[in-house]
């Protein structure tokens, strides 16, 4: 079928408020105004102000009331466990208004913030969904994050309540969540009132008396007695959940969801990009630590009328690499989401596609691809194994949705391999230079969107207005500055090319490497560090530190690196993948001292550099390139 993208997006450029206020006739609001948007509201304006809604009630209540109760809302699959289970959606209805009665009795209300540290488990949606409910604000911590970055976010939150779980499960291995928690608590200047810990059968905890309480047993308790608690109106401006993303200066960032906006842009994408129909079965393979998980794991599909998956399981090793192909076929799965890594590592494990023809994948017709570039080779093995429309689609924690995609609900425009396509209404994609200027087609510049952002993007950062501006808005007056470097061809399709900053993308996680640089510099035997992200073709990037010893540290280098790896995994955890770390004598600087990072990363991948024109000592970059080789690293 012929695309009707462009005649979709000429209508949202010529009328940008009718265009999603006919979009927002897809949700159930509570009241409304004439207002769509207003361009004095906020730092650039807000959308929906003055209206009124609940997101829990949009995403549960309305399918219960409107002919879905017996529909599966959630599946969850745990090949890790072996457990899996299916709620309707009037069942978790039931669950949400339990889990919302108890999280009442313990005295939150709206406008009260709750941390959820959970795994991949039911209870980490119900949480959120709870939440919406009640109007509190929720904040999803990865459980993969080590304590004092979980207690960075206790600080900034300042949450009334931490939902949590007694443990996260990982291939052969358990990891305790409560003495991470009870320690980050400890770290924190900030205390919650409440603890209300969901204790798993694989490792329970001990709970601390007067805070701790047993969420399992309080809900089932709530349950079991028939309690409801009705939706609480809530603007569409005020915020749905903080999610925190990668600061460049270590400190990380509140990136803020409002409730009506954010509702809006997710049921649009469902059918007009994704093309989904309410009642199949979409999967988004991430983890709702993150804001695919936020968007598509927990928010989107319910709102939309679909059933959603939640997965406790890896692309691989969970029993093998053809878990994927066993969740599609076993539970319908029409499309599926996920990272490029994960299919990196598939493909690693199953070249020929072998375990793909065990599973009958009639019904599947379509995987999108985000988090990180999806690298043509891996795209065309999807498509030759597949035979189903392989999408790449660009989008970023601070937007929620997608920016940049291939629409397939419009009709799917021609592929390019590399690029993301093009960008979805509302976003005004455009490059320039680094005084501003625009750039002509095939020129590489800065990715920026002029101002206002759709619904569903940032409006700030929790308590950061002037944070915001700075980070996002200063540099290029009137757009939005991504922080990443690309090109748009002639044909309007944008490339991606680079990152403008020193955020590297490791699997899809965000990862500040000024973070690494500040925990490696705590070494008592390190002067100065640089972390650079080294190009790897399983997890797209890998962060690299290079230390610099102090004078008249005699002990080995290897004994020095070993302690290096081990402390950015305590102090950021294991998602930060940190596995290299080398010991030079120097660091290649210009003359006012700025370390060349981006030469030592074009060092490390292979590429072709010019000589910096500020550079100190050029024989520098040839002691990195032997250091890099000693290290196994073909530089």
């Amino acid at each position: 079928m012929a695309s009707r993208y462009h005649e979709v997006y000429q209508s949202w450029q010529d009328n940008p408020e009718g265009f999603w206020k006919d979009a927002a006739s897809e949700i159930d609001w509570v009241s409304k105004t004439d207002t769509v948007f207003d361009p004095d509201q906020g730092q650039y304006g807000r959308w929906f102000p003055d209206w009124e809604c609940n997101t829990c009630y949009n995403c549960l209540d309305r399918h219960v009331e409107r002919g879905r109760p017996g529909q599966p809302a959630l599946i969850y699959d745990s090949p890790i466990t072996g457990k899996s289970k299916t709620y309707t959606y009037a069942e978790l209805l039931e669950e949400v208004e339990a889990f919302a009665c108890v999280l009442a009795d313990q005295g939150l209300t709206k406008g009260d913030r709750a941390i959820i540290y959970m795994p991949m488990i039911p209870q980490a949606v119900m949480a959120m969904l709870a939440c919406a409910r009640l109007g509190i604000i929720h904040s999803v911590v990865f459980g993969g994050f080590a304590a004092n970055e979980l207690a960075t976010r206790i600080d900034d939150a300042t949450p009334k309540a931490i939902i949590a779980a007694s443990c996260g499960i990982e291939p052969g291995r358990v990891i305790a969540y409560k003495p991470l928690l009870d320690e980050a608590i400890e770290l924190s200047k900030h205390k919650p009132e409440t603890c209300l810990v969901y204790q798993r059968e694989e490792r329970k905890c001990d709970l601390v008396a007067g805070r701790d309480h047993d969420l399992g047993q309080l809900v089932e308790s709530a349950v079991n007695e028939g309690r409801r608690i009705a939706p609480v109106p809530v603007k569409a401006t005020d915020p749905l959940y903080i999610l925190y993303t990668s600061g460049t200066t270590g400190q990380p960032k509140g990136v803020v969801r409002d409730n009506g906006g954010h509702m809006v842009a997710l049921k649009w994408s469902m059918s007009n990009l994704y093309d989904i129909q309410p009642g199949e079965v979409f999967w988004a393979a991430s983890d709702v630590g993150w804001v695919v998980g936020h968007s598509y794991i927990c928010y989107a599909p319910l709102l939309h009328g679909c059933t959603t998956i939640v997965f406790e399981g890896k692309p691989v090793g969970t029993p093998d690499a053809g878990v994927f192909w066993r969740v599609i076929s076993e539970h319908k799965v029409v499309s599926l989401f996920t990272a490029p890594t994960a299919f990196r590592a598939i493909r690693k494990e199953d070249p020929e596609g072998e375990l793909i023809k065990k599973y009958d994948l009639a019904q599947y017709r379509s995987l999108f691809l985000a988090g990180e570039r999806a690298d043509p080779d891996t795209v065309n093995w999807a498509i030759d194994q597949l035979q189903v429309p392989v999408i790449d689609h660009w989008w970023q924690t601070e937007t929620g949705w997608c920016m940049v995609g291939n629409p397939l609900g419009l009709g799917q425009l021609p592929v390019k391999p590399g690029s993301p396509t093009v960008p979805m209404p509302g976003y005004d994609v455009q490059i320039l230079d680094d005084a501003g200027h625009p750039l002509g087609p095939n020129t590489l510049g800065n990715i920026v969107v002029k101002l206002p952002l759709p619904p569903s993007c940032l409006p700030t950062l929790w308590n950061a207005d002037q944070r915001f501006h700075d980070s996002y808005l200063a540099e290029f007056p009137g757009y939005y500055k991504t922080a990443d470097a690309g090109v748009i061809d002639d044909d309007g399709y944008l490339s991606i090319m680079a990152r403008t900053d020193d955020i590297i993308n490791v699997a899809g996680h965000r990862l500040s490497t000024g973070g690494m640089e500040e925990v490696l510099a705590t070494h008592s035997d390190v002067a100065e560090c640089a972390v650079i992200g080294i190009a790897d073709k399983l997890k797209g990037q890998l962060p690299c530190g290079f230390v610099v010893l102090k004078s008249g540290v005699e002990r080995s280098h290897d004994e020095i690196e070993k302690e290096l790896v081990r402390l950015v995994r305590e102090k950021i955890g294991p998602v930060a993948a940190f596995k290299i770390a080398i010991t030079v004598e120097r660091l290649p600087k210009t003359r006012s001292g700025k370390i060349l990072r981006g030469t030592m990363r074009q060092i490390a991948d292979g590429e072709s550099y010019k000589m910096p024109a500020t550079i100190d000592d050029p024989a520098i970059l040839d002691e990195i390139s032997d250091a890099l080789k000693s290290h196994g690293i073909s530089a």
